[in-house]
């Protein structure tokens, strides 16, 4: 919206022409959606223990857990900041900022659903498995066949390998299926992480930065070139989006560190993974996502495996507790101890993301 404005006004005055920057209206939007973050947040922590919104906390969980009634549902906090600053500095004439919005509202709107039904019965179990993954599976189907019918080059719907330049398969009708799983896998990849104060959205933000990245390079046909990755027309205007991400994000840990005094819930966690999924499959590096996003991916692989072996190996398990986190903690690693490291590994593997970018 204020870019539409800016822009009519460089029309009267030259010196708006700085908002044309990507670079600039990024920015702004990490600023915007900081701001609101910080603003609003405890204000929307009061108000939803006026409501006695708590977390329900599994029964099952680390003895020393003592978080039932602490405010949930801030992932709201976080979707508002992030919807806010990108209709604020994006271009709303292009159609990557409305799939991305649309997708992480979508999926917020699930979870919240999910939250609420938990709320409700007062226990750890929202919606049934099957109404949650018909509603995320119909909202990522429609997005990445929306993808798919308006791709008007063929590099956006292959499939990228990182370092080996030459290594590339056009995925034609799979680019839906695959698309919809890296989507409703990374959502749920997401959610389970969200287990510790700060844990999940920190991550969260340093992926973020690192797509923003990605979406900047890819939609700069000289950059991309001199890169040798794929160039997307528009894709850099997601820039402004992935902005939004890490501005919310800081602003949503100031109140989520540990101790957390509100936490996202399902709404804020199946939001934010579906995010991340979308950008990376508009950018086409869905690979470099499940390197840059590696925790998230061995907090679920952990929820797979410990599953498995139960099922398949007559009630032994491999970890001392799923998802990963619970088993350091059960080890008697302290909370922020576990928190910190998984941040740091986070960092590497978000490092060895970017790397990609020149190693080929």
């Amino acid at each position: 919206m204020l870019f539409a404005l800016f822009n009519y006004l460089s029309d009267f005055y030259s010196g708006f022409n700085v908002f044309h920057y990507l670079s600039l209206r990024a920015i702004m939007g990490v600023l915007t959606a900081l701001g609101m973050s910080l603003l609003l947040g405890p204000r929307m922590i009061r108000y939803l223990t006026q409501l006695k919104i708590g977390q329900y906390i599994q029964s099952d969980g680390p003895d020393h857990h003592a978080k039932s009634g602490t405010p949930t549902m801030g992932g709201a906090l976080i979707l508002s900041s992030i919807a806010v600053a990108t209709l604020l500095w994006g271009d709303l004439s292009n159609r990557y900022i409305w799939v991305v919005l649309i997708v992480t509202l979508g999926f917020g709107l699930v979870g919240g659903l999910d939250d609420y039904t938990k709320l409700k019965q007062k226990k750890n179990e929202g919606l049934t498995a099957k109404a949650k993954y018909i509603w995320l599976s119909v909202i990522g189907i429609v997005s990445v066949t929306y993808l798919y019918i308006t791709a008007a080059t063929p590099e956006e719907t292959t499939l990228y390998i990182p370092v080996f330049k030459d290594v590339a398969w056009q995925m034609g009708l799979f680019f839906i299926p695959w698309s919809y799983l890296v989507i409703v896998g990374a959502s749920n990849a997401v959610n389970l992480t969200d287990g510790l104060d700060g844990l999940a959205i920190m991550p969260t933000i340093m992926v973020a930065a690192g797509l923003g990245v990605f979406a900047f390079v890819s939609g700069n046909s000289v950059i991309a070139d001199y890169l040798e990755i794929p160039y997307i027309v528009d894709s850099g205007e997601i820039v402004v989006f992935c902005g939004a991400i890490f501005g919310a994000g800081l602003g949503f840990l100031w109140f989520n560190t540990y101790p957390a005094q509100v936490f996202m819930g399902d709404v804020g966690a199946l939001a934010l993974g579906a995010a991340l999924a979308i950008v990376a499959i508009i950018v086409r590096q869905e690979i470099v996502l499940a390197i840059m996003g590696g925790l998230f991916v061995m907090e679920a692989v952990s929820v797979i495996l410990q599953v498995g072996s139960f099922k398949l190996r007559e009630g032994k398990r491999i970890f001392l507790m799923a998802p990963l986190h619970h088993h350091f903690e059960k080890k008697g690693w302290a909370e922020p101890k576990v928190i910190v490291r998984f941040w740091i590994v986070t960092i590497v593997l978000v490092l060895v993301g970017l790397a990609t970018l020149k190693v080929r």
